[in-house]
């Protein structure tokens, strides 16, 4: 049961925007299965993570350009046109955060795991960013979800108290790895959910 809390920190992507790599990749590729295939085994979530952690993407496109000369074109699709992954905001988790941001004894944050490089995009993208207390990007910390320290260091930089702050994120990992450092926590899986949730911790 979620205990009365004075911040609220919010995962982005998957939370509060709507990214995905299959956004740009079915314009590119004309087989699904192909791109499945280039996704998971490419262009794939953990080189993605390597790039949110700090690696810069010249580094990381390299990489991948040598393992993967073939798809050259393909990778480097990934961050050249990377603004094509955004789908936009998710309106519901947006009102929700809307609603939270209207209650004064409430300070809300953001901990993302995003490249400093691609941040800014967002940033200037979608106004939702103006209406955090403090964001954390991964990518300019050089550090991540679900590791400790990085938690740890949104905590100490906004003098939050974990037993006091809520975390939210679509990513069970990233959830345990909160809770871990005594953040209350909820598994996003709709907006809805995070509605009823919450409603009947706060009675939103």
């Amino acid at each position: 049961m979620i205990k009365k809390v004075n911040a609220v920190i919010f995962d982005l992507g998957g939370v509060l925007i709507d990214w995905k790599p299959e956004y740009l990749y079915q314009k590119i590729f004309t087989s699904e299965e192909e791109m499945n295939y280039f996704l998971s085994s490419v262009c794939t979530p953990e080189w993605n993570e390597e790039q949110d952690a700090g690696r810069t993407l010249a580094e990381g496109t390299a990489l991948l350009v040598k393992e993967f000369p073939h798809y050259e074109k393909e990778i480097r699709a990934y961050y050249d046109r990377w603004e094509e992954m955004l789908g936009g905001v998710i309106e519901d988790t947006e009102r929700i955060l809307r609603t939270l941001k209207e209650k004064d004894h409430l300070s809300l944050y953001a901990l993302t795991n995003w490249s400093a490089e691609t941040i800014p995009i967002a940033i200037k993208k979608f106004e939702l960013f103006q209406w955090f207390d403090g964001i954390v990007v991964s990518g300019k910390e050089k550090m991540r979800k679900p590791f400790p320290g990085f938690y740890q260091l949104i905590l100490s930089r906004y003098n939050l108290l974990p037993a006091e702050t809520l975390f939210i994120d679509d990513n069970l990992r990233n959830v345990r790895g909160a809770e871990a450092v005594g953040l209350q926590a909820i598994h996003f899986k709709s907006p809805g959910q995070l509605e009823q949730v919450l409603q009947a911790a706060y009675a939103l």
